[in-house]
């Protein structure tokens, strides 16, 4: 087997990869260029990808490839119909990122309704000093207890955003399923009230395109004057355009997101003008990459190929 992954950079250098069961070859890229697939995936058995794009027109050209890993969750990358088609097999990494994204989204709630980002630029330029006080009260400072979540997506990482939620006190509440063949459940509010009713806004959705840009002007205009949103998920959920408005014309109390549309965004994309403001907090796609979550991952890379040479369908996607 000749096992190729293809950007190996994804992965913090202090990650230990361990190296399969089954006898193989081993080449690891930094990254990988789009023209460059091909190329690389020639003589190869199994791949390993994170955001490499894995086209249809790339696969028809690699008749050795039996398997694709991915190093992620998402598989938005590889055209699945395609490897179908093709008789190639794709195994995703799930459940890694918990306890890290949770912990990540909690993070900007509470950056965010403490207000922390204002503080510091705040202080930055003098303003304690200049009040002469022990305190001063420039910016508001909401407490999370007694507030209501509004959690869109309730897969593992929504349900436990929800459960830490829970532990300081917030009231938590799931929209009820986009699918349109979803059984109704009572206990779920509708988009539209869930968004109305909701203090801070989370998403956990994966970015399909029922998905695709599920919050945009509309919605955010449904949203309560001063409500929090933040995003976790995937960049495409959001209009980015609408959102830079919402902040800037004061009608949302503000945002903490760790995706975008293009990663990493050019310097006049919609969230990188929002980072001037004090009310927006942008990360860089790192809520999942705790040390201890990306070992997890790795680990289930190898499990996976590990797997496929074994005959079990563990994380088997196609």
């Amino acid at each position: 087997m000749h096992i190729v992954f293809l950007d190996r950079d994804t992965l913090a250098p202090s990650v230990q990869l361990k190296r399969p069961s089954l006898p193989h070859q081993w080449t690891e890229y930094p990254a990988t260029a789009p023209q460059q697939v091909v190329e690389r995936l020639e003589d190869a058995t199994i791949a390993i990808v994170n955001k490499v794009r894995l086209a249809a027109s790339d696969l028809e050209q690699l008749p050795k490839l039996r398997l694709i890993v991915l190093a992620a969750t998402g598989a938005d990358n590889i055209d699945l119909a395609a490897c179908r088609e093709l008789g190639i097999q794709v195994r995703n990494v799930q459940g890694y990122s918990g306890p890290s994204v949770p912990e990540h989204a909690l993070a900007l709630m509470l950056a965010l309704s403490r207000n922390l980002k204002a503080w510091q630029q705040s202080l930055e330029a003098g303003r304690w000093q200049e009040s002469g006080r022990f305190c001063f009260f420039d910016h508001g400072l909401m407490d999370l207890a007694g507030r209501r979540l509004g959690i869109i997506g309730s897969g593992t990482i929504g349900r436990d955003v929800g459960k830490i939620a829970a532990a300081l006190g917030m009231q938590v509440h799931y929209a009820a399923s986009l699918r349109p063949e979803a059984i109704p459940d009572p206990e779920r509010l509708p988009l539209e009230r869930l968004l109305a009713e909701s203090d801070v806004i989370s998403l956990h959705c994966p970015l399909t395109d029922q998905t695709r840009n599920l919050i945009g002007e509309r919605e955010l205009a449904l949203m309560k004057p001063g409500a929090l949103l933040i995003n976790v998920g995937r960049g495409g959920l959001v209009d980015e355009h609408a959102l830079l408005a919402a902040l800037r014309s004061g009608h949302l109390g503000g945002a903490g997101f760790d995706v975008a549309t293009q990663e990493p965004p050019a310097a006049d994309h919609p969230l990188m003008q929002a980072l001037a403001l004090p009310n927006f907090i942008l990360t860089p796609h790192v809520a999942w990459a705790s040390n201890d979550a990306m070992q997890r991952l790795a680990e289930q890379v190898i499990a996976n190929i590990d797997g496929f040479a074994n005959g079990n369908d563990l994380r088997r996607l196609v």
